[in-house]
């Protein structure tokens, strides 16, 4: 095994483009024996394997720092900086968090577990840098469900004015949680069509560089870009395309299901306590209000990005209609929205 020799990224750029392959299948391999024994975020990490791989390959953590949004997306990040012992060996499961923590390694730099905050902290470490005269590569990790948080496109509408190096890595898996929500998406799904070519391109008008991997789970591909960013004098979005789940047929096929998942059957992906018939806060919730909007036109729920939170599932979803409202990871605005829905006759 390749995972078994890496302990550090150093350990990564002796590999050849054919090896990192294998390292890639080996990387999976592992997640899947872990996460359906241990319970974790699946899908975000299944997505990001080939592009973190990428990342350790061209640049120099620690001294070029990556920040990954929520963090729930930087298992292989942990595998390759030295922590691939607690996705080996089912004993030390437990030694490592499912989220960055600067307390188990040099190579992670906040504790992270909500969403849209990568491109302000790197802004922020980024403007450090230049204040004390470093020279190190700045490298936001963002997904596409986590651009329609507010605080993600403060950080965008920043970003340009630095002037000096940060790279945005645009991790666009065509999905939040759940479904994407907001007109931005119109316009990524137009620059995957036109392999970023479209003139009409979100990050270019926030006066980003742009750059566009039609295959980001392409290793070869993502090195190749990651090389003509590194140590770019300007701030550049690199927009790389993946699949959420990539590599277990059942994630990929149901990829709300397997963002996250407690313990399952590697066979049938079906959970691996029987749970019964026991009802939770979410379903009673979402019943309730079910039967409250059929009864009242005007009552509406809103989420931000976690509908089945409160019981909301695709089929819900769909019998509420217009009557249920997901603004994306858009908190402030749902608060908004909610007290004018109010405001004007609404009961949100």
């Amino acid at each position: 095994m390749y995972l078994e020799n890496i302990y550090s990224p150093a350990d990564v750029k002796k590999l050849s483009f054919q090896e990192l392959n294998d390292l890639s299948h080996e990387i999976r391999a592992s997640l899947l024996q872990k996460l359906s024994e241990h319970g974790g975020h699946f899908g975000p990490n299944f997505g990001m394997v080939e592009a973190t791989i990428a990342l350790h390959y061209v640049f120099n953590s620690p001294k070029d720092k990556i920040v990954y949004d929520v963090s729930h997306q930087s298992y292989v990040h942990k595998m390759l900086t030295g922590r691939k012992d607690a996705f080996l060996h089912p004993a030390e499961y437990d030694h490592v968090s499912g989220y960055s923590e600067p307390q188990e390694s040099e190579h992670d730099f906040f504790v992270i577990g909500h969403t849209s905050t990568s491109v302000s902290l790197a802004s922020g470490l980024a403007k450090g840098r230049d204040l004390t005269g470093g020279n190190e590569n700045i490298i936001a990790v963002i997904g596409d469900g986590s651009l329609s948080g507010g605080e993600a496109f403060e950080g965008l509408d920043y970003v340009a004015e630095l002037g000096t190096n940060m790279i945005i890595i645009v991790n666009d898996n065509q999905m939040s949680i759940a479904e994407n929500h907001g007109g931005l998406y119109r316009n990524l799904q137009l620059l995957r069509e036109t392999d970023g070519q479209a003139p009409c391109n979100f990050f270019t008008a926030m006066g980003l560089d742009y750059l566009y991997v039609k295959d980001g789970t392409n290793v070869q591909a993502l090195i190749d870009a990651f090389r003509k960013v590194k140590d770019i004098a300007h701030p550049v979005a690199v927009h790389i395309n993946t699949l959420k789940g990539k590599g277990y047929r059942l994630a990929e096929q149901q990829q709300e299901r397997f963002h996250y998942s407690a313990p399952f059957c590697l066979e049938t992906g079906s959970p691996a306590v029987d749970s019964g018939n026991e009802e939770d806060y979410g379903d009673l919730t979402a019943r309730y209000l079910l039967q409250e909007m059929k009864k009242d036109r005007t009552v509406v729920g809103i989420t931000a990005g976690t509908p089945t939170v409160f019981g909301f599932t695709p089929e819900r979803r769909e019998e509420a209609g217009r009557q249920f409202v997901d603004v994306g990871i858009a908190e402030e605005h749902a608060v908004a929205m909610a007290s004018a829905i109010a405001a004007g006759g609404g009961k949100p």
